[in-house]
This record gives C-alpha cells, sequence and structure tokens, in this order.
C-alpha cells in the first residue's frame, strides 16, 4: 500500500512538472500543447509497445512444448492469471520482461542467455516476478509515467528551440532569461528522477508479489545473483527507453547515476525478499 501511495504522488508529481513546464514555456497554448503531446503518446504506448518492444528485441513466440512456455503456463495458473504470450529473445545475456497493456493482453519474453543461466527454481522466481508486473499493471504505470517525461523533454525541447529563453508573456512583456533557461534544463532533469523512482517502487512490490505467486522468494533471490553477476560479463545491448522493463537493468550505474536508475541496487531487493519471510 505504501508503495501504491508513492507510485501515485509520484505520477501526480511528474503531471504537474508537465503542466508548469507547458505553462511556463508558451502560457496557455503551451499547456495545450504539453496535453496533445501526453495523450497522444499515452495513447500509443497503451495499445502498441508490447509489439514494439518484442519487435525491436527480435522476440519469437514460443508454444506448449516450449519448457518457457510450460513454466509460464503453471506459474500463472498458480497466480489465478490469464495466460500470457510467451516469447524468446535471441540474445546470451541474461535478463527478461513483461509487457502488454493489462492481464488479458500480456507478454512475457526472457532471453536465450537466462534460459541457459539459471535452474527452473531459479526461472520460475523470476517468471513470477514477470507476472507480478502484470498483475499490477505495472506495464502501464511505467509506460505512462515514461511518456509523460518524454513530454517535458520535448516541450522542454521546443521552447529552447523557438527561442522562448525570454519566459512566458507577461502583462509587460517582460520575462526572466536565467529563469526560463532553468526551467528548460531541470525541468527534464526532474522527470529523469521521479520516473526513476517510480520503476524502482514497483520493483519491490513485483519482488514480493512473485515471491507470493512462486510460494517462496528463494528462486527470486538466487536468480537476482546469478543475472546481476552474469549481465556483467554479457551486457545486454538494449534501447535505453526500454530499461525500465528488464528483471536488472540493463546498464550500470554509480553515484550520482544511481538516482537515475530504474532499478533498486539488487542487494537491497534481495535483501527485503528474504526479510519478508522473517
Amino acid at each position: 500500500m505504501a508503495n501504491g501511495l508513492k507510485t501515485a504522488l509520484l505520477l501526480g508529481l511528474l503531471s504537474g512538472l508537465l503542466l508548469f513546464i507547458g505553462d511556463m514555456a508558451g502560457g496557455a497554448n503551451g499547456l495545450v500543447i504539453a496535453f496533445v503531446f501526453a495523450a497522444i503518446m499515452n495513447f500509443v504506448s497503451y495499445w502498441f509497445s508490447d509489439k514494439m518492444v518484442l519487435r525491436m528485441y527480435n522476440a519469437q513466440e514460443v508454444g506448449a512444448g516450449h519448457p518457457l512456455y510450460q513454466i509460464v503456463e503453471r506459474l500463472a495458473r498458480q497466480g489465478d492469471l490469464p495466460m500470457p504470450k510467451v516469447y524468446v529473445i535471441p540474445d546470451n545475456s541474461p535478463n527478461a520482461f513483461a509487457t502488454g497493456r493489462n492481464p488479458q493482453h500480456a507478454a512475457v519474453a526472457a532471453t536465450q542467455g537466462i534460459l541457459q543461466v539459471l535452474s527452473e527454481r531459479e526461472l520460475e522466481g523470476v517468471i513470477a516476478h514477470e507476472l507480478a508486473h502484470v498483475r499490477h499493471r505495472d506495464i502501464l504505470i511505467s509506460s505512462v509515467a515514461a511518456t509523460i517525461a518524454a513530454a517535458v523533454m520535448m516541450v522542454g525541447r521546443m521552447a529552447m528551440y523557438a527561442g522562448l529563453f525570454g519566459g512566458r508573456d507577461d502583462r509587460n512583456g517582460n520575462g526572466n532569461p536565467v529563469g526560463q533557461l532553468a526551467m528548460i534544463i531541470l525541468a527534464p532533469l526532474a522527470a529523469m528522477l521521479i520516473q526513476a523512482a517510480i520503476s524502482r517502487s514497483r520493483e519491490f512490490d513485483a519482488d514480493a508479489g512473485g515471491a507470493r505467486i512462486a510460494g517462496n522468494p528463494y528462486g527470486l533471490a538466487d536468480a537476482l545473483r546469478k543475472i546481476e553477476a552474469a549481465s556483467k560479463q554479457v551486457p545486454l545491448d538494449a534501447n535505453p527507453a526500454t530499461a525500465h522493463m528488464f528483471i536488472v537493468k540493463p546498464f550500470t550505474g554509480a553515484g550520482l547515476m544511481s538516482l537515475f536508475s530504474t532499478h533498486p541496487p539488487t542487494e537491497d531487493r534481495i535483501r527485503a525478499l528474504l526479510e519478508g519471510t522473517r
């Protein structure tokens, strides 16, 4: 519940930031532009993101004879969820993600690498985590956050290119160029930070939900350790726009860059998983 409230507050803050930068960049017109961008991008993301991301990674659908399909089918039944489509990504880096606009139109994808690295129990933990994302509709939440953040950045870029550095027109026609420039730079930065925070909070919930679906947290905890180590040896050539979807972040980040990470530190996730059993 705490994470759900946190997500709602962060999404509200992100939406407010979008309205603020739209209003600052172009007054009423900027506000309308921001709304239109957000509406169009959210519509496209909601209806077509699953097909786009699966095509991006050349994912191949597999059927009932494939071991991955059998694991997904068993866990979907345990979790009382509709059976999603199942895909294998031809990549040696170990990772997995879920996509789709709702539980009735979901897909689970795993790389060839993760199928080779993990045991069946560990793979069950990973798939249960992804099914928890489906149950919580995290794909939609993350897509909304990502598209609003993108709209903030696009409006900021438009303001810069349109030469709106003099700020929004006031009654006397004057503005604050320094403040306007700071807004154009800092608003997209703030949007990225909020989007990353939303993604991190959803990962903790998916870990806990996955442990419930699988029946225990140990398979997922062991899988996270293995994936973290193996992905450093064989990194995934992932599109940054889809980094939040994977079970372990495809990119490394330390220090200040960790603020922009779409995933909590793996050690923190494992600790939370195991503490939940005490």
